[in-house]
């Protein structure tokens, strides 16, 4: 299908509605398709204008769908993007309660902050590396608008990438002192391990991720800037958050970082 101004407002109002009014939605792929790349990204675009007119700040990406053991659970096959605003950051450590969210998920994951635009040149490897001032720890904590997380790509990428909070860790490194791709990860429940991951779980390095996303996001016109962050994607399986608890990931070379859910 090929969807229409009228269908992407449509799914852009949905959606918008469903955050406002705390209550999950249908899928939106019925106006969209499931799998139109840009149909998507506009949503997520027109939903982004509005967040911007009402005050947010755009602040950074999100990459989505890095590991092969998070696409095995949302049943797709690629990576995405997600847009961070400042109102979506949560202090190391804070308490979120729980009823600002819908149906949240967690995921460990290294972030990292860029000293320099990624929006000309080859973005190679190289070019990628060395425009990152640092990297450090941190949590992204998933959610959907969608009922059940009931998901295909296209739904995904409207929601904008099925964001809701993140954290960032204290303890920074830059590339010159930590590894990506040989980090790694354990993520704890009140003590107990509920996952554990590596670099090499996100697109075969966290590098990767970042390049690809520079390449998207330049590709559709927002290229990635200086002082943004970037959240690489998981390094293992994402989890359910179901009540009250502390939430700390652990990762090797960057320390760890801490969330509190509450009622």
């Amino acid at each position: 299908m090929t969807a229409s101004d009228q269908d992407i407002a449509a799914a852009a109002d949905r959606l918008i509605a469903a955050e406002s009014s705390g209550l999950p939605c249908a899928p939106v792929r019925d106006l969209i398709g499931p799998d139109d790349v840009h149909a998507a990204y506009a949503v997520q675009e027109r939903i982004l204008q509005r967040r911007v007119a009402a005050g947010g700040e755009v602040v950074g990406r999100k990459i989505g769908l890095t590991s092969p053991a998070v696409q095995r659970q949302l049943g797709v096959d690629r990576p995405d993007f997600g847009m961070l605003l400042a109102d979506m950051a949560v202090d190391d450590g804070s308490t979120v309660p729980l009823g600002r969210l819908l149906q949240p998920r967690i995921e460990a994951e290294i972030a990292f902050v860029l000293r320099e635009d990624l929006s000309d040149g080859a973005l190679d490897l190289p070019q990628v590396r060395g425009a990152v001032d640092y990297a450090v720890a941190a949590f992204e904590i998933v959610d959907s608008r969608i009922a059940d997380w009931d998901i295909t790509f296209g739904d995904t990428v409207a929601d904008n990438g099925s964001s809701g909070l993140f954290v960032l860790g204290e303890q920074r490194r830059t590339l010159d002192e930590f590894e990506p791709v040989a980090a790694e990860m354990t993520m704890s429940l009140d003590s107990t391990e509920v996952s554990t991951g590596t670099g090499a779980a996100c697109l075969g390095d966290p590098l990767f991720a970042l390049q690809w996303l520079a390449g998207a996001a330049r590709d559709l016109g927002t290229p990635l800037r200086a002082g943004q962050v970037v959240l690489s994607g998981a390094l293992g399986p994402m989890a359910p958050v179901t009540g009250p608890g502390t939430w700390t990931t652990s990762i090797t070379g960057l320390g760890s970082v801490t969330v509190h859910f509450s009622d």
